[in-house]
């Protein structure tokens, strides 16, 4: 192994590469130039055991695939030479993917439209792990002794951490590296990776489409188990981004070491279930994936849905041990597209030693799988199984990437035009620069056999993935099923084939809380994320009518929130009704008492001429009893809906015939006072000017008064009905507004004076000298009268809705009551009961 060997495996940084193209340069020949470091001559980059398999032509583009294992290889100190043991045994897949590449050349070389006239060859090395590659990337760009040709582009890198090697090491001499299977999202960087290409997807991608699925299937709450380096770490940074603003919230995040994994699985596997989680998002390398979810059926957690990278989403070993068929069934994955490549099975299934005896891969790896004279035409084997190719469909785009960049690079429309400023895209196949080739690579745009269009963005290609669901078959092992696919921001996904974790097609749900229903709102939980949240009842006059609602709305004037406060429904219209109980109660009062008054009416009438009728003017009596009747019903008008009408005759008719009512009272208690004043010497006229007429023309005249006050009142500022917001709830009182205060005072304060004046002489007149003085009478009932308006004021300014005409209604019954019996129930007594009492003689007595 010579110096060089050992110096390259100290580091992959570009600076260190840089300075080892530079002393080998120095020492083979390379001379620095404006471009950077230019190959003058061929020469032998170390001695390289390494197997190898080329097909010469006219341009010849290089090959690094990951065949064999690399074994422990460095010293453990810098004191002697580093040792190499050779890679043993063939790997599969990579074998399949190289015979891709030599697919995809025999077929570029078969088509008359791409490179017409030239051949395409290839040099493929075996990478044996990142410290070989190194080499081997040298080997290939600066040629070997004896062929002297450098190849000016590899395909390779199986992995991001071999892409960044090689890219570092090819970069100062310009030459393209188009990886089939590194996708670190930091490769993206032009700054630092300008020769580099890939025919994958960058993880950001996949990381955001994992995080669709999360956002489309509403899971708010989501568990992460990721690997311990960038692929894990970028991967759930871009996961995370994804998902914010969108609801979707981690409920952890573990790592696994693939140097401590038994350790990191089960701290996982615990995490995992503890937590109210059921889905888990899961960015590892496969054999990690697999120890984690032995762990889980250890602990008996199979009720998980996971979601997973394309790492392991396709792991042939993880869908085929039976063990992980209990807790691996509805898995839903993001995987590498899968694409058909026409012919390449027959291809595959006729390869064989004998017709490929420079093919050292082939036959290591037929000594080690059959050992004899096998076909692989009839044979089932994980070789020719092309039914989903995806990474040897990277190999094969990048192969026709290269092709048709050579091809721009190569295509002279006017080969006899010199060139100009190195404008041209000119060139000679034996004389082409990797500079040119990574010029032209930039601008590659042409459609795949395929039918797909393809190009490159910057580094990269347009995302493109299959969603993948790992599905039970009948008998109990797993299959892989596509479900949908991803085509950049576009998802296309057939909800209705995916098996979930649960067995059947019924969506699994992972929430911290489930979402607050219509009705509710979300209240954040203090030091807790935001999808960890508390539904509160939305309060009254609130609304909240969606699923999740972050607020509860006013409802509008005049609606009110419904029992569920899931919408705002109109306010019921609330007035003293004639159907409910209270108006039911009221109106029979009322009635009653409009009854009792034409009874007592009728006894008068048809004793009118007896003693009791006849004494303090029966006509003032039975005007008297008219207007108790007519108190009684006006009460009535204040029952039912309030109308225009109904407001302004209510308030008049209960203030005329109160003033009617006690406007009688009081010339009753006058007259009674200027009969016995004229008894007394010298008082003879005094009856003179309170005859019949004289007590008629009083009645008038007082209730004339309140006449005039009801008439401006209700010329000037009349009551309407209007309905009342400001008591809250779900009713809108519908009642009378006074319009003006004034006014109502003013009849209220009119009928209030005249009671009082009505009581003062009814109270002077109490003790003068008869059987039968009504004076007595009239003092009891306006004491009741003015109680129950006394007490009315205070009672009418504090109810609430109709309650407060119910107040007004039972002030109004209360003292026509109490007047009708104080002064008429006596009287009635003597005449039904007791009618010997009914004389004279017997009303004159002392």
């Amino acid at each position: 192994m010579s110096w060089l060997s050992w110096l390259l495996n100290l580091g992959p940084s570009s600076a260190l590469s840089f300075l080892i193209v530079g002393m080998v340069g120095r020492q083979f020949g390379f001379r620095p130039g404006l471009h950077g470091v230019q190959p003058v001559m061929c020469s032998q980059w170390g001695a390289l055991s390494s197997q190898g398999l080329s097909q010469d032509g006219d341009v010849v583009i290089g090959g690094l695939f990951g065949l064999g294992r690399e074994p422990s290889s460095i010293s453990p100190n810098f004191t002697t030479l580093p040792r190499y043991n050779p890679c043993t045994g063939v790997d599969h897949a990579s074998l399949k993917y190289m015979y891709a590449m030599v697919f995809a050349v025999d077929e570029i070389n078969r088509q008359a439209d791409l490179l017409p006239e030239l051949r395409m060859g290839y040099r493929i090395l075996d990478s044996c792990g990142q410290h070989r590659g190194k080499q081997e990337a040298l080997s290939l760009a600066g040629g070997e002794s004896g062929s002297c040709q450098s190849v000016p582009l590899v395909i390779g890198a199986d992995s991001s951490t071999v892409g960044k090697i090689l890219s570092n090491v090819l970069g100062p001499m310009f030459v393209p590296v188009i990886s089939y299977l590194a996708s670190c999202p930091c490769l993206s960087d032009r700054h630092k990776f300008p020769n580099f290409f890939r025919t994958i997807p960058s993880d950001i991608h996949q990381a955001r489409a994992m995080a669709w699925l999360a956002i489309r299937f509403h899971w708010t709450w989501i568990g992460a188990v990721v690997a311990k380096n960038d692929y894990g770490h970028m991967a759930l940074k871009a996961f995370q981004e994804e998902i914010q603003g969108k609801g979707v919230c981690l409920a952890f995040a573990e790592t696994v070491n693939r140097d401590t994994i038994k350790r990191d699985a089960r701290h996982a596997a615990l995490t995992i279930q503890a937590s109210n989680a059921r889905v888990i998002l899961i960015f590892a390398w496969y054999t990690d994936v697999r120890q984690l979810l032995l762990e889980l059926i250890k602990m008996n957690v199979t009720d998980r849905q996971f979601l997973a990278s394309e790492a392991w989403s396709t792991s042939d070993e993880l869908l085929q041990n039976a063990a992980l068929s209990e807790v691996g069934g509805g898995v839903l994955g993001v995987a590498i597209r899968s694409s058909a490549i026409p012919g390449f099975e027959n291809y595959l299934r006729g390869l064989h030693p004998s017709h490929r005896p420079n093919d050292e891969f082939l036959r290591e790896f037929w000594e080690k799988e059959f050992g004899g004279t096998e076909s692989l035409e009839s044979l089932q084997h994980a070789l020719t199984d092309t039914s989903q190719l995806r990474v040897a469909y990277n190999v094969y785009l990048a192969v026709y990437a290269a092709a048709h960049a050579l091809h721009r690079l190569l295509s002279c429309p006017d080969r006899d035009r010199p060139l100009r400023n190195n404008s041209s895209t000119c060139s000679i196949p034996k004389q082409i620069k990797p500079i040119e080739l990574l010029h032209n690579l930039n601008n590659v745009n042409f459609t795949t056999p395929q039918g797909e269009m393809f190009y490159f963005q910057g580094a990269d290609i347009p995302a493109k993935y299959d969603l993948v669901n790992w599905q039970k078959t009948p008998e109990g092992s797993l299959k892989l099923v596509l479900i949908g696919r991803v085509d950049g921001f576009d998802l296309q996904l057939n909800q209705s084939a995916v098996q979930w974790s649960t067995g059947s097609n019924q969506l699994p749900m992972s929430v911290c809380t489930d979402s607050c229903p219509p009705g509710t709102r979300k209240a954040n939980r203090r030091g807790e994320p935001v999808c960890c949240f508390d539904c509160i009842p939305c309060g009254e006059g609130e609304i909240s009518n969606t699923t999740g609602s972050l607020h509860c709305e006013q409802c509008p004037l005049e609606f009110w929130s419904n029992d569920k406060r899931t919408a705002c429904i109109p306010q019921e219209l609330d007035f003293l009704s004639f159907n409910e109980s209270l108006g039911i109660t009221l109106t029979t009062v009322a009635v009653t008492g409009a009854v009792a008054t034409t009874a007592v009416f009728v006894v008068f009438l048809c004793y009118r001429h007896t003693p009791v009728v006849r004494a303090n003017n029966s006509e003032l009596s039975f005007l008297l009893l008219v207007s108790l009747k007519l108190c009684f019903l006006c009460s009535l008008v204040f029952i039912g809906r309030p109308s225009v009408w109904s407001c302004r005759f209510q308030q008049a008719a209960f203030g005329i015939s109160f003033v009617l009512c006690v406007s009688c009272l009081q010339v009753k208690t006058i007259v009674v006072l200027a009969a016995f004043r004229s008894a007394r010497p010298g008082a003879g006229e005094l009856m003179r000017w309170f005859g019949p007429s004289q007590q008629r023309g009083s009645v008038c005249f007082f209730t004339s008064i309140q006449i005039i006050i009801c008439v401006i009142w209700l010329s000037i500022s009349p009551p309407e009905p209007r309905r009342d917001l400001g008591f809250k709830g779900s009713k809108v009182t519908l009642e009378c507004a006074m319009g003006s205060v004034v006014g109502f005072a003013l009849i209220l304060g009119y009928i209030g004076l005249l009671a009082c004046t009505c009581l003062l002489l009814a109270f002077l007149a109490r003790k003068l000298p008869d059987n039968f003085n009504e004076a007595k009478l009239i003092t009891f009932s306006m004491l009741i009268f003015c109680a129950v308006w006394v007490a009315f004021v205070p009672a009418y300014v504090s109810s609430p809705g109709k309650y407060t005409v119910a107040v007004e209604i039972f002030a109004i019954l209360a003292s026509s009551y109490g007047l009708l019996l104080c002064i008429f129930a006596p009287k009635c007594f003597i005449i039904l009961l007791r009618p010997e009492r009914n004389t004279k003689k017997h009303l004159m007595a002392r």
